[in-house]
């Protein structure tokens, strides 16, 4: 082994608001104080309750991925287990995420930042 996996960031337009998207899909806590990160308007962190830590980087001139559109690359998505497809669905509609497909038995959705995730029956 090379190294750990530290945190996965998201680049988006508004980092603080994207935290709190991710906190209602995977609960955690928002912009907890850590030694390894500054906390401002351009950075924000969420802690998951396992461990995770997903981190979010505002860039000014952010262009969202479309999926699944090849000119407009993924750059990164999170497969998420979820207990029930249809209330998971409900809840992340709820927060905000729009549905893109289904895919095999996932769906797909993006955040409010345009970012793809799955939902897949766990």
């Amino acid at each position: 082994m090379i190294g750990k996996l530290q945190c996965i960031v998201l680049d988006c337009p508004d980092p603080a608001a994207l935290a709190r998207f991710y906190a209602g899909l995977l609960g955690g806590e928002v912009d907890r104080p850590d030694r390894r990160w500054s906390l401002d308007a351009d950075w924000s962190t969420l802690h998951t309750e396992d461990g995770t830590v997903i981190c979010f980087q505002r860039v000014a001139d952010h262009r969202p991925p479309r999926w699944p559109d090849p000119a407009h690359p993924q750059q990164v998505h999170l497969d998420i287990d979820v207990a029930d497809l249809d209330a998971a669905e409900r809840e992340v509609l709820a927060l905000g995420a729009t549905r893109l497909s289904d895919a095999g038995g996932w769906r797909v959705y993006a955040d409010t930042a345009g970012h793809p995730f799955c939902l897949i029956p766990g």
